[in-house]
């Protein structure tokens, strides 16, 4: 039989639950990062942790049993934890890598495997392609309990979730925000964030902040298709001025103002932005994705901050930000970083800083979101993700990459960009890009106009003339 070469995604691997996501496959990848710290590290120290999918317990012991019989040391997160525990664990206790059991945002079939680098966030590009080479096809599947790893001294069992929230209390006013004269409702899309917000924030309305391994189905993303009840719930509820969305890791961001309507990752850069360097006198490079609004760039040339632009992948933004000055990191999906806080994207941490905005400024979301569109004009982006075999994905990409597309139905264009994807630059001020996903057999197709009608419009085109 041969064994599947293990493939690191946008971030981290993922793969369906008991198909390629395997006890046995985690102890590979588990091997293969045994292998790579052994050599550089005289006693190497590894967090790990799982998040509320199914089996992450489970697989979070497997990939603990088999770093500790390989001679590495773990501190294992005592019950489930966000993405963001396990980077701040990391750094606070001087180890050398983590590992999140986690599929992020992904359906509730699939299950992942992060990393994450001794400075509290993702590991490099570099790194993660020295621990992909390192992946064994065979590995050896220690018998010994945890409780004998322990005894050993190779094993300590570690609150993460309790530092997270503590190192979170001396970074925000929990005092004033909870007498805010805004009321909030946070949706933890059944993710890992749910107990967080319960003890920080005891008077929000709680939405899905129970235990479902399944997700009830749905992928744990917060894009407005997956969040309903929640959006309905602001819409028809007038003392609730802002709802917050975490996916299921709760590294991801989604918001709602006051009116129910839905407000992007775009809109959400660009309010930290505009937070953290008018009202707090914040500096810093801007760092966003390829697939970030250029009202960002807008944005920063009025407050003359340097921009720059990287591919899909917070390992991207977080090794600049590792080694240089940045104010804020972020990508169109919702993972954004903030200067003050770890390398990370942090969705909770995000949604406090904007809860703490208008706590202090007493706005609303809304009218915090009319401050920016003043200076960098209404925008109104969508994407809509194709569900296509790899075969027509890869026709598509390839098509795209070699200018096979000369216009979208109505829509010209005369600019493109090929950082990651292929971005047209739209003649009536908008833009598209096309995209395969790292982790799925998804076909991304972004667009931005100047109103909904004409994002939809252009949407519609794109896929009449790539379909």
């Amino acid at each position: 039989m041969t064994t599947e070469k293990i493939k690191f995604g946008t971030d981290g691997w993922r793969a369906i639950i008991a198909k390629e996501y395997t006890v046995y496959n985690v102890g590979r990848v588990s091997k293969g990062l045994a292998d790579w710290l052994l050599p550089q590290h005289k006693n190497p120290v590894v967090v790990v942790g799982h998040d509320c999918r199914f089996g992450g317990k489970m697989f979070a012991e497997a990939a603990a049993s088999v770093l500790c019989a390989n001679g590495v040391k773990v501190l294992l997160a005592d019950g489930f934890v966000s993405t963001p525990m396990i980077s701040l664990g990391v750094l606070k206790m001087n180890a050398h890598q983590g590992v999140v059991i986690t599929a992020s945002h992904n359906p509730p079939s699939y299950n992942g495997y992060k990393l994450k680098g001794a400075h509290g966030g993702p590991s490099s590009p570099k790194d993660i392609a020295a621990v992909e080479n390192c992946i064994p096809d065979e590995v050896d599947m220690p018998e010994q309990s945890l409780a004998y790893w322990e005894e050993k001294g190779l094993l300590e069992y570690i609150a993460l979730e309790e530092m997270y929230n503590n190192y979170l209390k001396d970074k925000f006013d929990f005092d004033a925000l909870s007498k805010s004269p805004f009321k909030i409702a946070y949706d933890a899309m059944y993710g890992a964030g749910q107990n967080t917000v319960r003890k920080l924030l005891p008077g929000a309305v709680l939405v899905h902040c129970e235990d479902n391994p399944g997700f009830k189905g749905q992928a744990p993303e917060p894009l407005h298709k997956n969040l309903t009840e929640l959006a309905n719930m602001m819409a028809t509820t007038p003392e609730l001025k802002i709802g917050l969305a975490t996916d299921g890791d709760a590294d991801r961001i989604g918001l709602y103002d006051e009116d129910g309507h839905f407000v992007d990752a775009h809109n959400i850069l660009l309010l930290l932005i505009h937070y953290l360097h008018k009202y707090k006198g914040m500096t810093g490079k801007v760092v966003i994705a390829f697939s970030v609004t250029d009202r960002v760039k807008r944005l920063c040339d009025h407050y003359g901050l340097e921009v720059e632009v990287t591919k899909i992948g917070f390992k991207y933004i977080s090794e600049i930000m590792v080694h240089e000055d940045v104010l804020v990191g972020g990508e169109e999906s919702g993972g954004i970083a903030v200067k003050g806080h770890i390398p990370e994207r942090d969705g909770i941490y995000d949604g406090l800083a904007l809860y703490e905005f208008m706590t202090t400024t007493g706005k609303t979301l809304k009218e915090l979101c009319e401050e920016v569109y003043d200076i960098v004009g209404r925008f109104v982006y969508d994407r809509h993700d194709l569900r296509i075999d790899n075969d027509k994905k890869n026709a598509i990409i390839t098509k795209a990459a070699e200018g096979g597309y000369t216009q979208f139905g109505k829509y010209t264009f005369s600019r493109t960009e090929s950082i990651d994807g292929v971005k047209y630059h739209l003649d009536n001020g908008g833009w598209v890009m096309l995209r395969a996903s790292g982790t799925e057999p998804l076909l991304r197709v972004y667009a931005e106009g100047n109103s909904t009608e004409e994002t939809a419009d252009i949407l519609k085109d794109v896929k009449a003339t790539i379909l």
